[in-house]
């Protein structure tokens, strides 16, 4: 396969020469696909084979431009931790062009770690091998529980070193995305002016997200409520398995509803609304129980910005994307309320019918600071008569414990307990990228040069409801001594 055969559009670049800047990769001596996602590359149309060739290397190091490509820096703004940066941008990252696949889907091809660019601030544009490792099995471990994520095609070596907190090879992910549009892309637009490039943007982004919206009265506060219905859909689906994203900035919150941006990242083991793990968040801004609060949060800072071009007199646009927001809170608590559901086994969806029981569950899980992930798994296996490891999982809690058993029975009724259990193991995962899994796949790979134990992770966590036998160390949470110390960074 051709470098010319690989065809990308450059839609963004065209439509939106502001928000989109002109840029090369720093070209890197020695290209070397360590991962590759070849059913990716099928479904984008790309073949495999060439994904693994020395020329795909080159391609998606940024060595190589295919001749459709029209490589861009993107721009946008950002409140990071609250603060607001007008224009923050991709300061080592290029989007490649856009791809559309055999089922007529479009999706960014984007690079990440291709070297400096005029928004880098500081940084020298690399990106760390075991980083790009991290955003790898994360990403691909979301899209197998079904939660919409950027995917990973590839990651590169690059045949240099990169210094961080310690020295390691330097590498490049290439990453997959329905968009790269952003809250922070809205607000970067809206810093430009008035009017002119918002408008631009928010018809380049129906047309990429919500066609529909193009024939609403007001297509951008269509745009709104759609960001907000997905945004609203996607946080509910972290909560339900226990993701911490760690950095919900503006300027990581997507127009498309998928998840971007797997840096300082993790699963819970002990449950905990409070749990933070990122080095960087020493507020605890963004910890697991305050992500549905700050989704809302930065979905306002996005209405804000959207105002001139809601309507033309400001009290009405304010009115208009008030009643816009006011809707997250309700789709959020409709859609964790049916995952909840799900993970119990129960039919019924609503909040309203089993709040009590939802919350009874997290209150008991908070005082025996019990594994959030396994504890559904054990759930299922008590209804199959398997009693033990749930005792043995709520020790000190036995009397609280055979409460909540008694009024989730109930709520169960006359369903087959049976088949009630293997709905649960349908959607309760036994594997996630434990924390101390992904750190012992990322030190083997990153300083040993052994890939396997990451590829043995990856393997599991691309499967995440089979249960394997002899596996059970994959399915076990992280070590008291492990837990109690445990932060993530976020690799830039």
């Amino acid at each position: 396969m051709a470098i010319a055969a690989i065809e990308l559009g450059h839609r963004l670049a065209d439509e939106l020469p502001e928000l989109a800047l002109d840029w090369k990769a720093t070209p890197v001596p020695a290209p070397a696909i360590v991962v590759a996602n070849s059913p990716l590359a099928s479904e984008l149309g790309m073949d495999p084979e060439w994904l693994l060739s020395d020329e795909g290397a080159a391609v998606l190091a940024g060595n190589e431009v295919p001749e459709s490509a029209r490589p861009v820096a993107m721009a946008y703004a950002g409140h990071q931790f609250g603060n607001y940066s007008p224009r923050l941008g991709d300061g080592r990252a290029l989007l490649l062009g856009e791809l559309v696949g055999p089922d007529g889907s479009i999706r960014d091809l984007h690079l990440k770690g291709t070297g400096r660019t005029p928004y880098a601030r500081g940084g020298d544009g690399r990106a760390m091998l075991s980083s790009m490792l991290r955003e790898f099995v994360h990403c691909e471990a979301m899209h197998a529980l079904g939660i919409p994520t950027t995917r990973a095609l590839a990651v590169v070596t690059t045949g240099e070193a990169v210094q961080r907190s310690r020295v390691e090879p330097g590498a490049v992910l290439a990453r997959v995305a329905a968009s790269h549009l952003r809250v922070g892309t809205v607000e970067y637009a809206r810093w430009l002016d008035d009017g002119e490039h918002l408008a631009a943007l928010v018809e380049h982004a129906i047309a990429r997200h919500c066609p529909d919206a193009a024939d609403a009265e007001r297509p951008a506060l269509a745009l709104l409520a759609h960001t907000v219905e997905v945004q609203a859909d996607l946080i509910a689906q972290w909560m339900n398995v226990g993701f911490i994203h760690g950095v919900m900035n503006t300027d990581n919150t997507t127009l498309s509803g998928e998840t971007i941006d797997f840096g300082p990242c993790a699963y819970m083991d002990r449950f905990d609304p409070k749990t933070v793990f990122s080095s960087i968040d020493h507020a605890g801004r963004y910890a697991y129980g305050n992500q549905p609060a700050i989704a809302q949060w930065n979905l306002t800072r996005m209405a804000e910005a959207l105002l001139p071009v809601l309507d033309d007199d400001r009290d009405t646009a304010v009115a208009l994307a008030t009643e816009v927001l006011e809707g997250f809170v309700l789709r959020y608590q409709a859609s964790w309320a049916a995952g909840m559901a799900a993970k119990l086994g129960l039919s019924s969806v609503t909040a309203d019918s089993h709040g009590d029981l939802f919350d009874g569950l997290l209150t008991l899980l908070a005082a025996a600071r019990a594994d959030y992930t396994s504890t559904f798994r054990i759930l299922a296996a008590s209804l199959r008569g398997q009693d033990a490891p749930l005792r043995a999982s709520f020790p000190d809690h036995v009397v609280e414990l055979d409460d909540w058993l008694a009024a989730w029975h109930a709520a169960l009724g006359d369903a087959d307990l049976s088949t009630a259990a293997d709905a649960m193991d349908a959607v309760n995962p036994v594997y996630v990228p434990r924390n101390h899994l992904v750190e012992a796949a990322l030190d083997a790979a990153a300083v040993d040069g052994d890939l396997t134990v990451f590829q043995t992770l990856l393997e599991h966590v691309t499967h995440p409801f089979e249960e394997r036998p002899g596996s059970e160390a994959m399915a076990a949470p992280a070590p008291d001594d492990f837990a109690e110390d445990y932060i993530t960074f976020c690799g830039t």
